[in-house]
């Protein structure tokens, strides 16, 4: 496992204030009454510059990020994840099986890394039994997702199963 908390997200722009953390749905990080939280596009860009991704395995037909992807009605969980996989999982209580299943997509020939964005709660059963086995890197600040006005009420991280093959 590797952590790194300097990172090139360091430079991207993230509003830090306090004030801007406090988002007007402040609940959500403890309910799942809001699982969707749209990638920001610079943020993903960044990202695909230096994995060039082919499949976005959660994706809704308004918001892919690759011309490959997978939407609920799909249900990625059924399927192979192949190539240079992107996922920004349902942040919900169903998170630890995507968390699960992109580990497990990992190991396979077909899958050559899936890089995750994902809350971070370390303290969850999912975070200790999948993301500490990939490499880590927490983000400075908070996102803000989709074309929220606020930053997201939660910190969040990036992790990545594979890419070593």
């Amino acid at each position: 496992m590797q952590i790194k908390t300097e990172s090139l997200f360091n430079s991207l722009p993230i509003n830090e204030s306090e004030e801007a953390n406090i988002a007007s749905d402040s609940n959500v990080h403890f309910s799942s009454s809001k699982d969707l939280w749209y990638t920001p596009q610079k943020f993903y860009e960044s990202l695909d510059a230096k994995y060039h991704f082919t499949l976005d395995v959660c994706a809704t037909s308004d918001n892919a990020k690759c011309d490959r992807f997978l939407t609920k009605e799909m249900n990625g969980l059924s399927h192979k994840w192949e190539g240079r996989c992107w996922m920004n999982p349902p942040y919900g209580r169903g998170i630890g099986a995507w968390i699960s299943k992109a580990y497990q997509e990992s190991l396979e020939d077909y899958c050559e890394v899936v890089v995750c964005l994902i809350p971070s709660r370390t303290d969850t059963a999912w975070w200790h039994d999948y993301v500490m086995k990939g490499n880590i890197e927490f983000i400075r600040g908070r996102l803000k997702f989709g074309d929220s006005v606020n930053s997201a009420p939660f910190p969040s991280a990036i992790v990545i199963f594979g890419g070593n093959k």
